[in-house]
């Protein structure tokens, strides 16, 4: 009895005050900062005018605000506001909530979507005594709280920036503006318990570095380096997100080399890096100059000159040094080989059925490019119909290339020339909740009828064609968004 009520009256370790380096909020108002209003969605402007007329404060936040600080055009424009999910939803017809980790609301226009979010609280872990035993990695986070306690919260003092739109400042609760002008990616709070929190941080921390042209604060440079088997607990579909945000970036061969760097490429990627090492064992050092690397650099190059990489190109690209071997090995069957090989990376990353069926096919045909004699015409045309030539087609160009291999780059020639077959656009959405489920069958076509008005032709088919909107994803629908593990607190 008398530690209950002790337990009641104990001071807590911290205070969210503590984690702010301006606990009251420091404002820059327009002759101190680059955002402009014109730079800004207007459609993100109206719903932050709508929900301050209906009393709630509301701010842009996250990735835009950073992005437009640092003269780049922001990819989306998130909103953060004192509103709960349902108050929202009363405010907005065109809005859907969604998750489950983090309720959030898409407010949803012609092409595109707005997230919108509550403010947080701060995790009660965050105001006690660190254990190095505990696990902090959160799983659910739908407690709401105040613009302060939801600046805390975030995962980088650059992604924490508030702008208020109606006089033109920023709102900085952690020295995030004063980080960007340093050039700097820096953790808020303790990082061991961050990246705890949400491994994922270690990865977008890297990212982040590469892609913006910052340097890692050296506490939280050390952090990744300490934690970065806590990525192993990180959910399966949200890594596979991650990597499908690189792929797109032109950049994923440097974006490699800062996870190399910092020792999450084995953790993330660790059978590949596993053969890198075997060859080399200072490969981190160079990674540039390793297959993998040399690789990945033609893949950014190619994208720079407009060339259509999927999703599978890249994944292939990665694990061509585990199967590599294959090719050269007459024993056994090729495909059952190949796929053997491939079995225990495809389940611990959590690669769907589907996408391991179409990566297994790409590797499989990389012989087949060799052949390119006048009398397998036929077989060659055939080929170049399969719904995986043109990924296949790609991984075998670049690694001609990479390989410095002249007769392997001939050989590709051949194949291009009477390339016209590109990537289907559903190609792009590699792993993604939204793709139709496996083994799912078109409905078969209505069976014709007489028209029973009498005068029609017995054999016209009056079965009314589909609307084409029934067979599209709904307007504004954003891929990109992650459904179920979306964190409004890590834009």
């Amino acid at each position: 009895m008398f530690k209950f009520l002790t337990s009641l009256f104990r001071k807590k370790a911290d205070s969210v005050d503590s984690f702010l380096m301006y606990p009251e909020g420091k404002r820059y108002y327009r002759e101190t900062h680059s955002i402009r209003r014109a730079n800004i969605d207007e459609d993100a402007i109206k719903i932050i005018n709508r929900l301050n007329k209906f009393r709630y404060k509301a701010y842009l936040v996250g990735g835009g605000v950073r992005d437009l600080l640092m003269g780049k055009r922001p990819k989306d424009f998130d909103i953060v506001t004192s509103a709960t999910p349902n108050q929202i939803k009363r405010i907005f017809n065109n809005c859907r909530i969604i998750g489950k980790r983090f309720k959030i609301v898409h407010i949803i226009f012609k092409g595109k979507i707005i997230e919108v979010s509550t403010f947080r609280s701060l995790p009660e872990h965050r105001l006690e005594k660190h254990k190095a035993e505990n696990d902090y990695l959160i799983k659910r986070d739908n407690s709401f709280g105040t613009a302060k306690e939801d600046a805390a919260r975030r995962d980088f003092t650059i992604n924490s920036l508030f702008y208020d739109p109606k006089n033109d400042s920023i709102l900085d609760y952690v020295g995030g503006f004063e980080d960007i002008q340093k050039k700097i990616v820096r953790v808020i709070g303790d990082p061991d318990i961050s990246f705890k929190e949400d491994p994922v941080r270690m990865l977008r921390a890297v990212k982040f570095s590469v892609l913006l042209g910052l340097d890692i604060e050296k506490k939280t440079k050390l952090a990744i380096k300490k934690n970065r088997l806590e990525l192993e607990k990180s959910s399966t579909a949200r890594l596979l997100e991650e990597y499908n945000k690189m792929f797109r970036t032109w950049k994923t061969s440097i974006i490699f080399e800062g996870l190399a760097e910092n020792h999450l490429l084995d953790v993330l990627f660790k059978e590949p890096a596993d053969k890198l090492r075997k060859t080399d064992p200072e490969w981190r050092e160079h990674f540039m100059d390793t297959p993998l690397g040399k690789r990945l650099a033609v893949t950014d190059k190619l994208l720079s000159a407009r060339e259509e990489m999927t999703p599978a190109i890249f994944y292939s690209l990665i694990f061509y040094d585990i199967v590599k071997d294959l090719y050269e090995n007459d024993r056994g069957h090729l495909a059952h080989n190949i796929k053997e090989s491939l079995m225990p990376v495809f389940e611990r990353m959590g690669i769907p059925k589907r996408e391991q069926d179409n990566l297994v096919k790409i590797f499989i045909s990389q012989p087949r490019f060799q052949v390119t004699d006048d009398e397998k015409e036929r077989q060659n045309s055939f080929f170049k119909k399969k719904d995986y030539f043109y990924d296949a087609f790609m991984v075998y160009k670049i690694v001609a290339i990479s390989e410095n291999n002249e007769s392997a780059v001939q050989t590709a020639f051949f194949w291009e020339i009477s390339l016209r077959q590109r990537p289907k656009p559903d190609s792009h959405q590699f792993g993604q909740q939204n793709r139709k489920k496996e083994g799912n069958k078109k409905r078969p076509p209505r069976k014709k009828h007489r028209d029973r008005r009498g005068g029609g032709n017995p054999n016209q088919n009056t079965t009314q064609e589909p609307n084409s909107s029934e067979l599209e994803e709904p307007k504004g629908f954003v891929s990109e968004k992650k459904i179920e593990d979306a964190n409004p607190g890590d834009n």
